[in-house]
């Protein structure tokens, strides 16, 4: 649909216009602020932010030349690598949050009734059933 390539367009100009930081970069973040110990294997967080493994790897260098993402040697079996969220970048993070929150509420929900917000929340958790049956 037109609408939700415009209303992305917007979250993303709001986010990158006010933080310097794209959707894109901005979901690695939320990712592993919210896995234990704010770490999770690259692997994982490529599938958890819909990306390929060589652009998840390309996005976690430009953050770790931010200072907001290291990567550490999995120590389970010594192959794969985390990605690990620091300080810097839960921050960064931090920061950001409200700027996104607030251009969503504006761009989104601040634009429907409420009863249009609850056949969406149906909507989306009958997509989510069927698409991520975890």
């Amino acid at each position: 649909m037109y609408s939700t390539t415009l209303l992305q367009d917007r979250l993303e100009r709001d986010l990158t216009h006010s933080t310097g930081i794209s959707n894109a970069y901005y979901e690695i973040l939320v990712q592993l602020s919210e896995a234990p110990d704010r770490r999770m294997r690259m692997s994982q967080l490529a599938d958890r932010c819909l990306a390929s493994r060589s652009r998840l790897s390309h996005a976690v260098s430009r953050l770790e030349e931010r200072g907001w993402v290291a990567r550490e040697v999995c120590v389970e079996d010594g192959r794969g690598q985390l990605a690990v969220l620091t300080d810097v970048g839960m921050a960064a993070l931090e920061e950001a949050a409200p700027v996104h929150v607030t251009s969503v509420r504006e761009h989104l929900f601040d634009q429907l009734s409420p009863a249009q917000i609850a056949a969406m929340r149906d909507i989306g958790e009958t997509l989510l059933r069927h698409l991520d049956p975890r």
